[in-house]
């Protein structure tokens, strides 16, 4: 009986071992925005994860940002030196061989409807490079302060996605898991934001290459 009993202990002492030298599913598939604690799944929809970050206004963690796209980009990346790494997935990004992008903006802190809109709006203005397109960065405007109208504002655990879609140099807009709509030829300005040197969240763009390239 007492032979039985440490065969059972030392079974259960594998056991947990064994278990610990692994990481859990939960953890091995998310990454953690370490200044906000916001988790993102590794996945979306079939694309994997690139990179997460803070966007911060001042001391204000306003958002934590997560980027999804093409698993072949991401893989094409680790065999690229990380002083490219961005430049190399911009131009990308911006192939009709990557047919979507999504961009997960998950709220830290309360913001206005209209404030958020604008401020989006606002970053992706200066990166429109052709006139044609200019009067779209009222239609996507439009469309996150339609999606944020319920609520009145951006709030902490309101998640705004705004998938890229390259073939079509468009940018759908869904707030909370419902499609808002879709601007159009904002594809390339909108990645940029996020991923140009002047990008809003500098945490992003260093996640995107330290957990891409080898």
């Amino acid at each position: 009986m007492v032979l039985s009993s440490k065969i059972a202990a030392i079974g259960l002492a594998i056991v947990t071992i064994a278990l610990g030298a692994f990481p859990t599913t939960d953890a091995a598939a998310a990454l953690i925005d370490s200044a906000t604690k916001i988790k993102f799944d590794d996945d979306l929809g079939g694309l994997p994860l690139f990179g997460v970050g803070v966007r911060k206004k001042g001391p204000i963690k306003v958002y934590s940002v997560g980027m999804y796209s093409s698993p072949t980009v991401k893989s094409s990346l680790a065999s690229v030196p990380k002083s490219t790494a961005l430049s190399t997935l911009r131009t990308s990004l911006q192939s009709s061989d990557v047919p979507k992008t999504t961009f997960l903006l998950k709220m830290n802190f309360k913001v206005g409807a209209e404030k958020m809109a604008s401020a989006i709006a606002e970053g992706v203005l200066p990166r429109v490079a052709a006139a044609a397109n200019k009067g779209e960065v009222e239609t996507l405007k439009k469309l996150i302060l339609d999606g944020c109208a319920t609520k009145g504002a951006a709030t902490p655990g309101t998640v705004l996605q705004f998938d890229c879609l390259a073939e079509e140099d468009s940018v759908k807009v869904i707030v909370d898991g419902k499609e808002i709509g879709v601007a159009e030829g904002l594809c390339g300005a909108f990645c940029d934001v996020f991923l140009d040197e002047k990008g809003v969240s500098p945490a992003f763009r260093n996640s995107c290459v330290e957990n891409c390239c080898s």
